[in-house]
């Protein structure tokens, strides 16, 4: 792994005081070598599905969960902890909310032990028919879809009510990724090169410049994570172990996905899935970036605790105790990282072409040309072939399909 320049978060810290995922690191820290190299079940296949096409996981039907360890594992991965009375009291408030809404907004039926009466924990169980009744199946995974978009409505408005810097926010999730990671080299995972960067403020003016979309608020890869591993094989492998770990399946940005490496149908062989779309929600192709230039990338919006960030008479029990941050990760073999470096791929030509964009728009000069005489405008002057700065505390990677 590609070791943090100076000032970077420490990796190899003891007391990571400003984890994010604290709830998570219960299940992280049990994670043994196999868990690399076992078998996929056909969740982790619906889950890899999902992330490579930009799925959403609310045109979901079911779930494929088979013991309350894989429920407790979701909620871990979305920082909630079955084990702790004031999140099992949380967990309660949003079933409850959710219920209310599928009954009196949409005049839907709820069956009382998907309702209330069961377990929260059994609730992933029924929408997988694994118990309960087939409408007990339907009403469980209906229910938990309306929970998935309450819990993050209320972390947006928890997130405007707070004094909260991206900073310290940005600092967390770092800490935290990189204990992951430190687990994953520890497990013998096969990654080469692990890098994170912060976006610049000049590199964020220029994707603004270039977008239509002239709002700060469509920028998803502020932060940024990407892993190199050894050999294509190993992508899939990685990322089941990043699911499994680190990201929550659930709340990958649907339409956000830039995958030109793995071929979907691979995961057929595990078992075919009537959960996706015939169609898929891939993001289009960056338009700067080279012909040959291959990669997977994607957005996941990471549920951060801020209890140790805020003064905790500030957090409404009803709104609970997490923020969401957007998290962008990029995940390629060694070999097409190589490739990706040379000719018209390389960093150097997508910046060139990238400024060149934004000097056109600036100027307005070809189309005014064009509209006077009828011919081409005269080539601008070359963008300037130079790699944006990056801050000191972190390695850069201002990579091609993230800009």
């Amino acid at each position: 792994m590609t070791e943090p320049q100076d000032n970077a978060p420490d990796s190899s810290s003891t007391t990571r005081l400003g984890s994010a995922f604290r709830v998570s690191e219960i299940l992280r820290h049990e994670a043994q070598a196999d868990d690399f190299i076992g078998s996929f079940s056909l969740q982790d296949a619906n889950e890899l599905r999902l992330l490579l096409r930009g799925e959403s996981v609310v045109d979901w039907h079911r779930l494929d969960y088979d013991s309350e360890e894989d429920s407790r594992r979701m909620l871990a991965l979305n920082s909630l902890d079955w084990d702790d009375d004031r999140d099992r009291e949380r967990i309660e408030f949003l079933r409850g909310s959710a219920t209310d809404y599928l009954r009196e907004v949409l005049k839907l039926h709820v069956d009382e032990v998907v309702a209330s009466a069961a377990p929260f924990v059994q609730l992933p169980l029924m929408a997988s028919g694994k118990l309960g009744t087939r409408k007990q199946q339907r009403n469980a995974c209906t229910l938990l879809k309306v929970m998935h978009i309450l819990y993050h409505l209320d972390a947006r408005e928890l997130r405007t009510r707070l004094a909260l810097s991206d900073s310290d926010l940005f600092s967390s999730v770092e800490n935290s990724v990189l204990q992951v990671f430190d687990q994953l080299r520890n497990m013998g995972a096969p990654v080469v090169e692990f890098q994170w960067s912060r976006k610049t403020r000049d590199s964020l003016l220029t994707k603004m410049l270039v977008k239509r979309e002239t709002s700060a608020a469509r920028v998803f890869d502020r932060l940024r994570f990407r892993l190199i591993v050894k050999r294509r094989e190993d992508i899939l492998p990685t990322l089941r172990i990043m699911l499994r770990k680190l990201i929550p399946y659930n709340y990958v940005v649907p339409g956000q996905t830039v995958n030109t490496l793995v071929e979907t149908s691979r995961l057929d062989r595990i078992g075919p899935s009537p959960l996706v779309s015939s169609e898929g929600r891939n993001a289009d192709q960056n338009e700067f970036s080279g012909a040959n230039f291959r990669v997977i990338n994607f957005i996941a919006d990471l549920p951060v605790r801020v209890e140790d960030l805020v003064d905790p008479s500030r957090l409404d029990p009803e709104r609970g105790n997490v923020v969401f941050v957007l998290v962008e990760f990029q995940i390629l073999d060694l070999e097409t990282a190589k490739t990706n470096e040379q000719g018209e791929s390389s960093h150097d030509a997508y910046k060139t072409r990238q400024h060149a964009r934004v000097r056109e728009r600036m100027l307005r000069a070809p189309s005014e040309s064009k509209a006077k005489n009828g011919k081409p405008a005269e080539p601008t002057e070359p963008a300037p072939s130079v790699r944006d700065d990056v801050l000191g505390r972190v390695p850069q990677i201002d990579d091609p399909a993230v800009d």
